[in-house]
């Protein structure tokens, strides 16, 4: 018995880095995916043949979790397709990085929407169906940068730190009808652009990491499964973090995407 079967996924920002390795992996266990993409279409129509391939139901939307109404129309739409949506996977985020003193307004605004505002906008809207089903998993993807902080990166690590205050406080909300919220904060993840660093960047981070080695998309998609499935029935309001203890200064990653 795969862990997910019989479940509905429901995930934004699943054409690339941890969000494809989370769609492929929820649908290796079984889950159907709804996943939303803004540009990559090719990608996404491949990844939608791939997950089918599994044997499950997949479908890609283009949608941006950043606007209220398209996020409302998503939702009804994957309601329409699949039925019902049984986990939701707040995945999509950006990152605008410099220091203060240099931050405009629109780096400001531009990371705080599309990383918070999104995860309200999703959650508002699916949370409707679940409290009439009873049952749900709510998974919000959070950054360890949102707990330690960064120089450069102090919109992204507000909307992060947001993420984590907002998800504990929908645990509270709704854990009595059955329906589940958690952060999980993942720390350096070797993603597409993260192939740009040189050898000795990746031997200082390892150095640094108890594993020795940076965390891959199957590290958050392995807990992903776990919160999204029966096995975590009685978590919520919870921060799993997938990284390292940080002991170092990531002021240096200023690539997009690394944290």
């Amino acid at each position: 018995m795969k862990l997910l079967s019989g479940k509905t996924a429901l995930v934004t920002g699943g054409s690339r880095g941890i969000g494809e390795a989370i769609v492929k992996a929820y649908a290796a266990q079984g889950a159907n995916v709804a996943f939303t993409y803004l540009s990559s279409e090719e990608r996404a129509m491949a990844i939608v043949a791939s997950l089918e391939a599994m044997g499950v139901k997949a479908k890609a939307y283009k949608s941006d979790a950043a606007d209220f109404q398209q996020a409302e129309q998503l939702t009804e739409a994957v309601l329409a397709d699949f039925g019902t949506i049984d986990i939701l996977i707040n995945n999509a985020g950006i990152t605008k990085d410099t220091l203060m003193l240099r931050m405009n307004e629109e780096q400001w605004d531009e990371v705080i929407r599309v990383n918070l505002k999104s995860v309200f906008n999703l959650t508002k809207h699916v949370l409707k169906s679940m409290l009439k089903q009873k049952s749900g998993s709510i998974i919000n993807m959070g950054s360890v940068v949102g707990v330690f902080g960064n120089a450069g990166q102090a919109n992204y690590a507000a909307s992060k730190a947001g993420i984590i205050g907002f998800s504990k406080s929908i645990a509270k909300e709704v854990g009595s009808r059955g329906i589940r919220c958690n952060v999980i904060t993942p720390g350096f993840i070797e993603t597409d652009m993260t192939h740009a660093l040189t050898e000795d960047q990746r031997k200082a981070y390892e150095a640094n990491i108890p594993l020795k080695r940076l965390g891959k998309g199957d590290d958050v998609a392995n807990a992903c499964i776990f919160l999204g499935s029966d096995m975590s029935t009685y978590v919520t309001g919870q921060v799993v973090e997938c990284a390292w203890r940080l002991r170092i200064k990531l002021s240096c990653l200023k690539r997009k995407g690394t944290v």
